[in-house]
């Protein structure tokens, strides 16, 4: 988000934040106060955030429904794929509040999106070597299920060097999570109904990065799919964890980016 949004955001009705190093006014959340990673925004993106709202505030927070949306992505009720987004009929078509028929579920993710479905020949231009040693993948859809996405984007094996330090009641069910699945709910967004379920979710996932950090560090992270692993990492673990410890159903989100019309 730029300092300039901030009308638009309030005007939506959502509360804008302001990450990493610019200058936002005290109408921001910010994720540099207390105890925070603000300086790892850069590998973090959104989740230097969440450890803020962790950390410093979510004892303050009411009990209720909590979710999260980003600049160029907003909940909405309806799959406007085919529609004409612009800064005039954004306002009607993002989620305001929750319906009453969600109340029976406990988390609210966005709609799966299908990691195996480009064509055999951009599959392999992206990852030779990885069809190389596995050549099966040519010709088998469903074993390109997460964990390969992930070698293809973020790096080989380094998922499967992630999950080695997850915690023992999440590490064997994720690591079949990523290996048998297809699709999974991206963009790290999500929404779910109390502050409980909330703060589980932080504490299985951030001593896991910590972990993480000591493994893959900082200043040898080059190109986009490597620089923020952390948050990649955190992508994938986030709807496998909803999905185990909460009733869940999902929900499409709108792509704009307010920052064409804004700027």
């Amino acid at each position: 988000m730029e300092p300039s949004h901030l009308s638009f955001i309030k005007e939506l009705g959502y509360i804008p934040v302001g990450l990493g190093e610019k200058n936002f006014s005290n109408d921001w959340m910010r994720d540099n106060t207390g105890d925070n990673i603000s300086d790892k925004n850069k590998y973090y993106s959104e989740y230097t955030f969440h450890y803020w709202i962790w950390k410093n505030y979510l004892d303050k927070l009411d009990d209720g429904w909590i979710g999260f949306c980003q600049y160029r992505k907003f909940w909405s009720l309806n799959d406007c794929k085919t529609e004409h987004i612009n800064i005039d009929n954004i306002k009607t078509k993002v989620l305001k509040e929750i319906p009453k028929e969600f109340e029976e579920y406990e988390s609210i993710l966005t709609t799966s999106q299908f990691v195996n479905q480009w064509k055999t020949l951009k599959f392999i231009k992206k990852g030779l070597k990885i069809f190389l040693k596995k050549p099966y993948l040519i010709f088998n859809k469903k074993k390109r299920n997460l964990n390969f996405h992930f070698d293809l984007m973020h790096g080989e094996n380094n998922l499967n060097k992630a999950i080695n330090l997850l915690d023992e009641k999440n590490k064997e069910d994720f690591r079949k999570f990523v290996n048998t699945e297809v699709s999974f709910n991206p963009h790290n967004m999500f929404i779910c109904k109390s502050k409980r379920i909330l703060k589980n979710y932080y504490e299985d996932l951030f001593p896991w990065l910590e972990k993480c950090e000591k493994l893959f560090g900082f200043k040898n992270l080059q190109g986009f799919g490597k620089i923020r692993i952390y948050t990649f990492l955190a992508e994938r673990f986030m709807p496998y964890w909803f999905t185990k410890n909460s009733k869940s159903i999902t929900m499409p989100i709108i792509f704009y980016d307010i920052r064409k019309d804004l700027n």
